[in-house]
């Protein structure tokens, strides 16, 4: 039998690694992405995006040298580069100090920290609660019902006279 040699020019496939030990994927600061990204992992964004983002329950990270221009679901989010969009949060949006953020977000908590530019509307979600209507309330807007008279009430004292 022959035995080959490796030299200088064979080509070595890397074995396959796993793309995150941790659970989640990094777009490098030289990597562009143009079009829609769907996960089921956090998603750390170091480089460009430029679309929608859907990443079901999990977290988004805008890093430091992160630019975004996209339309954005996810469980939590947090901010740190520059971000032009709209982000529907299922629970958080944290804004970091150095963040440039421009646009809408919808969220059950944000917070901003001191230094942040952030230009946007924002619309924090109610936690659903049983209304309880207050004592005493509907009996108010019944007696005050406009074009009505007052009826005076006598107590049993006050018949004789």
């Amino acid at each position: 039998m022959l035995k080959r040699t490796r030299s200088e020019n064979d080509v070595m496939d890397p074995a396959p690694s796993p793309v995150s030990a941790t659970g989640k994927t990094i777009i490098g600061k030289q990597v562009a992405i143009e079009g829609g990204i769907q996960g089921s992992e956090d998603l750390v964004i170091d480089g460009t995006v430029r679309g929608s983002i859907e990443l079901e329950k999990f977290h988004l990270t805008v890093g430091p040298k992160g630019k975004v221009e996209a339309e954005i679901r996810a469980g939590n989010v947090t901010v740190s580069g520059q971000l032009k969009g709209n982000i529907k949060a299922l629970d958080r949006v944290d804004i970091t100090k150095d963040a440039d953020f421009n646009g809408e977000i919808k969220a059950k908590r944000i917070s901003v920290e001191d230094g942040a530019y952030v230009k946007a509307v924002i619309e924090v979600e109610r936690e659903s609660q049983k209304k309880v209507e207050p004592v005493g309330k509907a009996i108010d807007s019944f007696a005050s019902a406009p074009g009505k008279e007052s009826i005076p009430l006598v107590s049993e004292g006050d018949k004789g006279k």
